[in-house]
């Protein structure tokens, strides 16, 4: 059985009822699974959505570095996920959230750099572990209205991330060693300890 099209999901969640006057949607996957792009197009397709990426609650570098943390940035633990919780919460009982994005090329948070506006009925969440059965990230569990999980082989992952960070402008055998590294171990967390989504697309 072939995937639905992006018209078909749009039209699956736009019939998901909303609580409280919105519908929040995780949109979950490995690094590279392509959940920003995913997350954009959705957005094109439903009106009075919004785009809330998970990036943005990255750890700021300067606390990550104490921890030893610094060299595993994007795994779990370097989240800020009590702050994420707390303002996926806040978009179901406040009209306007204001919330931090990532700038990649800064390598860090921009404090309220997007915003959910009051017109705004359906939540577009994306990010790696919205889904994850573990504490404290499996308190996000009660929040999501519909889950879809972005299931790419993890070859494909591997080719993305390496492109990715040549990109960068890391050179081959840099790019792969952060591919093979961090990235694609994160990869697996997401595959082998997050729950099953109500719409799992390959």
């Amino acid at each position: 059985m072939s995937d639905p099209t992006l018209q078909q999901v749009a039209a699956a969640i736009k019939a998901v009822p909303l609580r409280n006057g919105r519908r929040i949607i995780a949109i979950a996957g490995a690094p590279a699974s392509g959940k920003s792009t995913f997350a954009k197009m959705l957005n094109r397709q439903i009106a009075k959505s919004c785009v809330v990426p998970m990036d943005g609650f990255h750890l700021d570098n300067t606390v990550l570095e104490p921890l030893g943390l610094l060299p595993k940035k994007g795994a779990p633990e370097t989240f800020d996920v009590a702050g994420f919780i707390d303002i996926i919460q806040a978009c179901r009982t406040t009209p306007e959230v204001a919330y931090p994005t990532f700038d990649r090329s800064a390598d860090r948070a921009v404090e309220d750099g997007g915003k959910v506006t009051a017109e705004n009925q359906t939540i577009l969440v994306e990010g790696n572990y919205l889904l994850l059965d573990t504490p404290p990230w499996n308190a996000l569990e009660a929040e999501w209205d519909y889950s879809i999980h972005l299931d790419v082989p993890i070859e494909t992952l591997r080719a993305r991330l390496i492109t990715r960070w040549l990109d960068h402008g890391h050179d081959l055998a840099a790019a792969t060693a952060r591919a093979e590294g961090n990235d694609l171990a994160n990869a697996r967390i997401v595959h082998d300890q997050s729950r099953i989504a109500d719409l799992v697309l390959k």
